[in-house]
């Protein structure tokens, strides 16, 4: 059969679209360039956020029961996704209004600041931010408040990546603690990772004792530090003394396994103070402590990414850790979880594609797991403006890049490619990694939809300890759609069946145990449900990011998460949000289910 006679045989064009390779399907992008958010008047603003209030208080103090959130019943046998509860279905509704105006999402810190700041007015501020914003990005007070979340998620089948969000005040730290506390506050949060930790594992234990763990823990290192500054002080050092590459590597370039000498090792010509020394070797110690305990209990690490000044350091710390808690078992049957560390790569980076590919050499080198994390990266703004004004008597930049381009690409369409490159680098990895051949041609999948045998079906994969695991965080569907057709295409999983003009594919245990996707709690569920309902396997294929911590102290993380992700709710995504709330609204009240 000719693939043109195939493709007319097809159900729909979209699933054509949807299973073709991607070097045929013209790629679409939402936004051009990384645009700076339209000003709003101030007067505008409030008046936004007043009426958003103001619907908020009066749906979520309303106690008369509504019919609308009764379950549909049940249909084919199967138990149902339950339905959004219509006061959930409001809240996101009121939110997203807000987040569509991007200049009132600038603005968030200083609002909550001020109105903190009046007595009375701080516990209407927090009571309405707890209805609000909090309850729909934050999964409870404490980790054992967040437990029904994760019990709800793994009943519709996802995963969770925990967060503990609470981030140290550098006004307030400054190696000391909060007035009353004997601890320092990051020792605190130290503390707080390993109990989430053993949350995590204990609730794992109730659905399986070593593969398909499907909460892991996320950490952000400016977190267990009593000063940031002493990261920034050792990215400097890093770039002013580890050795070139033969072939360079855009900032903030690749770690190696020397990069942490200098605290075992103390030299003379170093810009870091002993306070520096001293906090960073506490901070590997307790990293140490904190994957001891990961290892332990079967939990995986991801470490966060954040400012590329502070990424030298981060990377020479993930590395490190990977080098240690990552070495591949000797023995077959060595019940360790692999790779148990992950690491971020941001695909805006300009260094990404050269780093990831450089990471997987020395991975295989050195006889270690790599985790990869993928992102697209939520500092943009931060970053352009940091490297235009690094030369600025005025300026206040803490960018340490010396290359004379920005670390970042200059537009979206460019970090979108380098994204789609990366997955397509990745996923070749893991089938090496599986000894799983190239397909020889692209079309065995469109025969399986039909029934049909063809010589090239997928093979079944070699039970070994991964070399690879990939967690692919993204908001973007075109990037979810390419993910999932390219499992297929390079013979990771197989078409079963078609569900609303999408094929429908089976992980098999051993690519499930490496491939993994997320979204952030409350946000983009559509997306999440789709990866759910297109995907067959017997662990859960997609996480969601669910940050936890008391609600005064996320405040600064809700405020910074908004701004940070600009670049997912600008551009359509918060209306796009709010269009969906508004749509499941509608249905429940009407009863168009």
């Amino acid at each position: 059969m000719s693939l043109r006679l195939l493709r007319t045989s097809l159900p729909s064009s979209r699933l054509w679209s949807s299973l073709r390779p991607q070097s045929v399907r013209s790629f679409r992008s939402t936004a051009q360039t990384y645009p700076p958010p339209p000003r709003r008047p101030v007067s505008t603003l409030f008046l936004a956020t007043g009426a958003a209030l103001t619907a908020t208080v009066a749906f979520t103090y309303s106690q008369s029961p509504l019919h609308a959130d009764a379950p549909p019943d049940d249909k084919d046998g199967r138990s149902p996704r339950q339905p959004t509860p219509l006061s959930s279905l409001i809240r996101s509704y009121v939110v997203y209004t807000v987040c569509s105006i991007p200049g009132l999402v600038d603005l968030s810190p200083t609002v909550l600041s001020t109105c903190l700041s009046i007595p009375v007015l701080k516990h209407v501020t927090e009571a309405i931010v707890r209805v609000t914003f909090f309850d729909q990005f934050v999964g409870g007070d404490t980790a054992h408040e967040t437990l029904p979340v994760l019990k709800d998620l793994r009943a519709e089948n996802k995963g969770c990546l925990f967060a503990y969000s609470v981030e140290v005040d550098e006004a307030e730290a400054g190696g000391g603690s909060k007035a009353g506390e004997r601890q320092p506050v990051h020792k605190r949060i130290v503390q707080e990772m390993i109990r989430c930790i053993d949350v995590a594992a204990d609730f794992e234990d109730g659905y399986s004792k070593d593969k398909g763990r499907r909460t892991w823990v996320a950490i952000k290192l400016t977190a267990l530090l009593p000063n940031a500054s002493s990261l920034l002080a050792l990215s400097k050092h890093i770039i002013d003394t580890r050795p070139e590459l033969p072939v360079p590597i855009a900032f903030p370039g690749k770690p190696r396994s020397t990069d942490l000498d200098v605290l075992h090792k103390p030299q003379t010509a170093t810009t870091l103070t002993q306070q520096d020394l001293d906090d960073l070797k506490e901070l590997h110690d307790d990293l140490i402590r904190i994957c001891t305990r990961a290892q332990e209990r079967g939990v995986k690490v991801i470490i966060d990414a954040e400012h590329s000044w502070y990424q030298p350091a981060i990377d020479a710390f993930g590395l490190a850790l990977m080098r240690k808690f990552n070495k591949m078992p000797i023995a077959r049957d060595a019940p360790a979880i692999q790779p148990l560390v992950y690491v971020t790569f941001q695909a805006y980076l300009r260094r990404n594609k050269n780093y990831l590919l450089e990471s997987f050499a020395d991975a295989k080198a050195d006889g270690y797991a790599l985790g990869v994390k993928l992102v697209r990266g939520a500092y943009h703004p931060y970053e352009t403006k940091s490297h235009e004004t690094r030369n600025s008597a005025k300026s206040r930049s803490l960018s340490i890049s010396p290359d004379e381009l920005p670390p970042v690409w200059p537009t979206k369409p460019e970090t979108d490619a380098c994204y789609n490159e990366c997955i397509q680098i990745i996923l070749d990895e893991v089938a090496k990694d599986l000894s799983i051949a190239p397909p020889k041609g692209s079309s065995s999948s469109f025969f399986r939809i039909f029934g049909g045998k063809t010589p090239q079906e997928t093979p079944k994969a070699k039970a070994k300890s991964p070399a690879v695991g990939v967690l692919f965080g993204s908001h973007n569907w075109d990037s979810v759609r390419l993910i999932l057709d390219s499992l297929v295409e390079k013979r990771l999983a197989n078409v079963v069946g078609i569900a609303e003009n999408d094929a429908v594919i089976e992980v098999g245990n051993e690519v499930a145990e490496r491939v993994t996707m997320a979204q952030l709690y409350g946000m983009c569920d559509t997306l999440t449900n789709y990866i759910v309902d297109r995907t067959r396997s017997s662990s859960p294929m997609v996480l969601k990011y669910v940050p936890y911590g008391a609600l005064i102290e996320v405040l600064p993380y809700l405020s910074r998460r908004a701004i940070e992700n600009k670049s997912v709710l600008g551009g359509g995504g918060a209306r796009a949000e709010r269009k969906a709330a508004a749509a499941g609204i509608k249905a429940r009240v009407f009863g168009d289910l």
